[in-house]
């Protein structure tokens, strides 16, 4: 009898199902859907809304592509595992009705009442117990709905993550965890419990916020009518879910102190593993509970993101007619390092942590009508987005987290070559791409959180290193340069105490 495990990954551009294989570990298929990106909403600008029944629906077509490229019987899954976005918000009555669309991670309407929180709060207890100003995360967002839409705020019964309205859509019960209540800034480091106090600030009753359970082991069970509509079996137990970055670095055995991942997709993320509590004074960079932590063991993730990552590169992909990906790229490596003196800023989506929860916009200096092309316009986006990243993990290194080597996925933007000369020779890090990504980690989360695996190393025997990228001295001092440029051009006052 063939024994699989079944991995979700609930991305806000689509979603991804993987199928292992549970005795080696390897992948059998994988499916994604819906082929076009899917939509987000924005009501008004700096807003990102999505409705939390089109990602339903989507894990319903996924599990049907999967299906079709590997038939497998419900008998067959042994587990299940969720990766999801981060940040999100979804509200839900008595019914379990949800009450208005997610408001998701690049939505940037409750910037302000996270700011307040942290000049009211202070200091001590936002960075010292929370290990994050509440910026612009989960909990800012539900006070956002508490000021403005008081009607709905009203009505709502439970609060869920992204990942966790999922599960509850599979098992019918509302639960979360501890790594997703830190990713909301819902969760005190030194209490190792809800963060009450900061609830008790913004006026939130406790009891909104759903049941913690284990990010590994047993949290619920597939009900008989999620059964039906996937064709899987009722009682198939789920027994991890993590944010999409966490279980990024999951999927990359990512684990110990001083192990980096990174990624490059919707958003471009670098995200380190520390045993110590870091936190940066200014908030650019975010500490949350990584996957593996224990109250006798803690392991935390430091992250530093660029929103505008994958927006910036569909944005030119559609701007010259929607060629592959693969094509843009091939045009990117035609101009030079530096393009010419032209420097692309991947802002834009959202407020940037990175530079103090502020929007500058997406941004294109130095353009000569007489010199550059689209080649040159591709690659100084490539490299802005490199920049960016490189000005994150600068950051990080001022809370004592270091990349020598950066495991990332073999997908997005890593595919470029030109991004990764960029990358590693621009942050000085060796780079390890491999054959892995969110959905995988989520089935190999399952798998560990069923007993299949009994260790992190058996889990990832089978994950496989496709490539290996070291910086080249030759290059270095150009991409130095290039970078030195770019920043220096980042004049705007407000960002002053960005890098």
């Amino acid at each position: 009898m063939a024994a699989y495990l079944l991995g979700y990954d609930i991305g806000s551009s689509s979603v991804k199902a993987a199928l292992v294989d549970a005795q080696t570990g390897r992948l059998v298929a994988s499916a994604t859907s819906p082929d076009q990106e899917m939509k987000i909403l924005s009501p008004q600008a700096d807003w990102g809304e999505q409705n939390p029944e089109d990602w339903w629906q989507e894990v319903i077509r996924a599990t049907e592509r999967l299906k079709n490229a590997h038939p497998f019987a419900g008998d067959d899954v042994l587990a299940i595992g969720i990766a999801y976005q981060m940040h999100g918000l979804v509200v839900v009555d008595k019914n379990f009705e949800v009450l208005r669309p997610a408001i998701i991670w690049c939505d940037s309407r409750a910037v302000s009442i996270g700011q307040q929180a942290l000049r009211d709060l202070g200091e001590t207890y936002c960075l010292g117990d929370l290990l994050n100003s509440p910026g612009n995360f989960t909990a800012s967002k539900l006070k956002w709905v508490k000021e403005h839409e008081p009607d709905v705020y009203a009505k709502i019964h439970k609060i869920m993550l992204p990942g966790d309205y999922i599960a509850f859509r599979l098992s019918g019960e509302a639960q979360t965890t501890a790594s997703g209540l830190s990713e909301g800034i819902l969760w005190d480091f030194k209490e190792n419990q809800l963060a009450t106090h900061l609830l008790d600030y913004f006026g939130i009753d406790a009891s909104l916020v759903s049941d913690v359970v284990p990010t590994f082991g047993f949290q619920a069970s597939v009900s008989s009518q999620a059964a039906s509509l996937l064709g899987l079996k009722a009682g198939t137990p789920i027994t991890y879910r993590a944010g999409d970055q966490p279980n990024n670095a999951f999927s990359l055995n990512v684990l110990r102190a001083g192990e980096v991942a990174a990624t490059a997709g919707t958003s471009g993320v670098i995200y380190g593993i520390t045993q110590e509590t870091s936190f940066d004074r200014e908030g650019r960079i975010n500490t949350f509970v990584h996957v593996n932590s224990q109250p006798t063991d803690p392991h935390l993730g430091v992250l530093a993101c660029v929103n505008g990552t994958g927006i910036l590169n569909s944005w030119l992909r559609r701007l010259v007619g929607n060629l592959p990906y693969e094509a843009l790229n091939q045009l990117a490596a035609q101009a030079p390092i530096g393009a010419a003196n032209l420097l692309f800023y991947p802002f834009g989506n959202g407020a940037e942590r990175i530079l103090g929860n502020k929007n500058p916009g997406a941004n294109l200096k130095n353009l000569s009508l007489t010199t550059h092309q689209i080649e040159h316009v591709l690659r100084a986006a490539q490299e802005g987005i490199v920049f960016a990243l490189t000005m994150g993990l600068h950051i990080m290194e001022s809370v004592g987290v270091t990349a020598q080597v950066v495991r990332a996925g073999q997908a997005n933007m890593f595919l470029s070559p030109v991004f990764r000369e960029a990358f590693v020779n621009t942050t000085g890090a060796t780079l390890e791409l491999y054959n892995t990504d969110g959905a995988q980690g989520a089935a190999r989360g399952a798998g560990i959180g069923v007993g299949v695996y009994s260790s992190f190393d058996e889990a990832f025997a089978s994950l496989e290193r496709v490539s290996l990228t070291e910086p080249q001295p030759q290059l270095q001092a150009a991409y130095t340069e290039a970078f030195d440029r770019w920043h220096s051009k980042l004049q705007l006052t407000e960002f002053t105490n960005a890098y």
